[in-house]
């Protein structure tokens, strides 16, 4: 266990599920006191009941973090019943595989909430408490669809692209504050992000499971990123080459990318069809 973390205290978005699930477990696990923020309610009180019967610390609010309102609630009750928050892990996110124009307009405007506000929005009403205090950690949960978009995934990874610029920025304006920030860049992972992914109106699964790690990979690379803070973490680690991908193959995905989503998808019809 880092000492240095132990009883320190983590916010955790998008924690009934998936990553964020996992997340919630390993860091209590680790001695911190962990807050989880999801929709589910059923599922964050069942994680937080696993958690204290392990030994550790949890507690929950579930709430839409697409909505405004909600997020000032949060931080409002954090700020009451807190007396400070260490790391806020922005991890709250969701998935569509399909034709853009497929995609249903309520659906791209959640996920824009999600993916982007949400982000934008807690870390505006956390990083002032952290820069006061002179210490805190922001890590916001990316991908290399970020870096390296492509069909199928549009309006997803404009999201993590700008989850990358938005941290790069907030990275370097921090510099000598005391505060990080990180963006954690992963490739595909064992979750039940598939799992929305298909389940999603117009929505397909995606091909990149076949590919995915295991989620441990991903806690344990959170941990090394908690314990010694750097502007980006890739999950896996070899996927740091996958910012030469565009660069070098870009030309060969405009070519036989298309090809992958017809497959799973069928041809797409003309507009004017």
């Amino acid at each position: 266990m880092g000492d240095g973390w132990s009883g320190k205290t983590a916010l955790i978005t998008g924690a009934s599920a998936g990553i964020g699930a996992s997340f919630a477990e390993f860091l209590a696990g680790k001695g911190l006191q962990v807050i989880m923020a999801a929709r589910r309610e059923e599922r964050l009180a069942s994680l937080a009941e696993k958690i204290h019967n392990q030994g550790g610390k949890a507690e929950y609010f579930a709430l839409d973090l697409s909505l405004p309102e909600n997020r000032d609630s949060l931080f409002q009750e954090m700020s009451r019943k807190y007396q400070s928050l260490d790391i806020l892990i922005n991890n709250a996110g969701f998935g569509w595989y399909g034709y853009f124009y497929e995609m249903p307009k309520n659906l791209a405007s959640q996920m824009i909430a999600v993916n982007m506000e949400a982000v934008v929005h807690l870390t505006f009403l956390f990083l002032k408490p952290m820069l006061k205090r002179g210490s805190g950690h922001i890590i916001n949960i990316g991908s290399i669809a970020g870096g390296f978009p492509n069909q199928g995934v549009a309006l997803y990874s404009a999201t993590k692209a700008f989850l990358d610029a938005f941290t790069t920025s907030l990275h370097r304006e921090l510099r000598g504050s005391g505060v990080h920030a990180s963006v954690m860049r992963l490739g595909p992972v064992e979750s039940e992000f598939f799992d929305a992914a298909r389940r999603a109106e117009n929505g397909g699964s995606v091909p990149a499971e076949r590919l995915a790690a295991p989620v441990q990979k991903v806690n344990d690379a959170l941990w090394r990123l908690m314990e010694k803070p750097r502007r980006v973490m890739y999950v896996p680690g070899w996927l740091r080459i996958s910012r030469l991908a565009d660069p070098l193959f870009g030309w060969l995905v405009d070519r036989l990318g298309p090809l992958l989503l017809r497959r799973e998808k069928g041809r797409p019809e003309s507009a004017a069809d």
